[in-house]
């Protein structure tokens, strides 16, 4: 797939004087090959996201009916593409968006304001203290 330098190079390649037409022509393709990589790529994406979205919704439908195992269509979706956890990986995915759920919880939070108490500042107090020698 073409880099973004790779997109100046060819900028420059255009407006540079003496460029031949069977050298645009190959960029031309080159590029139109790109995009049709990009836009397959972009099409499986949204299958997928499509059918885990779809999974979700009829997991959360079938809890609210009273199903015995709700999340039968979201677990199928995941087998599917070989993303059903097992083992040791439960508790490192349940850590992860305990995680994240966590940071995104502080990223809405304002900040407090920094806290200056004068001379007796914890920065003041981390520059004074016990004095080292250096190794001769």
């Amino acid at each position: 797939m073409t880099q973004r330098s790779e997109f100046d190079d060819i900028r420059a390649h255009i407006t540079a004087e003496g460029t031949h037409a069977g050298d645009l022509l190959r960029i031309a393709r080159e590029l139109l090959d790109d995009l049709e990589q990009v836009r397959m790529r972009e099409a499986t994406l949204r299958t997928y996201y499509l059918a885990l979205l779809t999974a979700s919704r009829a997991s959360v439908a079938a809890q609210a009916a009273g199903s015995d195992e709700p999340l039968l269509f979201v677990m199928h979706e995941l087998a599917k593409h070989g993303q059903l956890p097992t083992g040791e990986e439960v508790s490192r995915i349940l850590s992860d968006a305990t995680a994240a759920q966590a940071m995104l919880s502080a990223m809405g939070q304002t900040p407090p304001p920094p806290r200056r108490t004068g001379p007796s500042s914890s920065r003041l107090r981390r520059c004074v203290g016990i004095s080292r020698s250096l190794p001769h």
